[in-house]
């Protein structure tokens, strides 16, 4: 065989990296793309668990009120402010401290006679009291005295326990436990295996209050002694735990 065949694969392999360079300097480097895709695949199991304590309020939340008419507004005004100040006085008496007592509302509005277009006849005025009590033997006497010296509504009472945080928390550890033991069956169960806890969320059902209708002053002074019983109060937490599934 003729030895320049053999040069010829060797020169057009030089003459095309001779080429490649001499354009690379003119143009720039040639640009190469390489394509990446990665995919993940998460899966989840969502359980709930629910926490509930029971517990004895130590806390009463009365409100009582005054209403009352008069041809004018100060006339209104000057008789409902003398029966609240009564009132107010009175339960202090029975040691609630001031700062338990808050005024919650104060409206003064016009009454009407529509027989003939419309017509004020007069002004009609009230207010209430928030009383909270923090001695539960004393929400009757608060009531009763209330009434007995002009309040003419009791808006309601409720029963609650001042200060739940410790109650929470082992509702909340009531929660967990059983959201987890229903997670680990689950898994044991269904044959998949649990990872780590990847979200939570909780929702508090709070406490179940003991209400009292509201009564007008004719039946509530003169008649039997008021007596209400704070019962018990139930904390529920229900708490969502997701895992993720290995």
């Amino acid at each position: 065989m003729n030895s320049k065949y053999l040069f010829l694969p060797v020169i057009g392999v030089t003459t095309f990296f001779v080429l490649l360079f001499s354009f690379t300097k003119i143009f720039g480097p040639i640009p190469f793309a390489v394509n990446s895709v990665i995919t993940t695949k998460s899966t989840t199991f969502d359980v709930v668990g629910e926490g509930k304590v029971t517990a004895s309020p130590d806390v009463a939340l009365v409100t009582v009120g005054i209403q009352a008419n008069g041809q004018t507004v100060k006339q209104a005004q000057d008789q409902i402010n003398t029966t609240i100040n009564k009132v107010s006085d009175v339960i202090k008496k029975l040691e609630i401290d001031s700062k338990d007592i808050k005024t919650t509302n104060y409206n003064v509005n016009p009454t009407y006679d529509y027989s003939n277009g419309q017509k004020i006849t007069g002004y009609s005025a009230s207010t209430n009291l928030s009383i909270k009590v923090r001695q539960l033997e004393k929400a009757n006497s608060v009531i009763d005295n209330a009434t007995a010296n002009g309040a003419n509504q009791i808006g309601g009472i409720s029963f609650e326990i001042d200060d739940p945080t410790k109650l929470e928390n082992e509702a909340r550890q009531k929660a967990v436990d059983e959201a987890k033991k229903k997670a680990a069956d689950a898994a044991k169960i269904a044959g998949f295996k649990l990872g780590r806890i990847i979200n939570y969320s909780e929702n508090s059902g709070g406490f179940s209050p003991m209400p009292l209708r509201a009564m007008s002053a004719d039946k509530a002074i003169g008649g039997v002694p008021t007596q209400v019983e704070p019962g018990s109060s139930e904390i529920v937490i229900t708490v969502t735990l997701s895992y993720e599934i290995e």
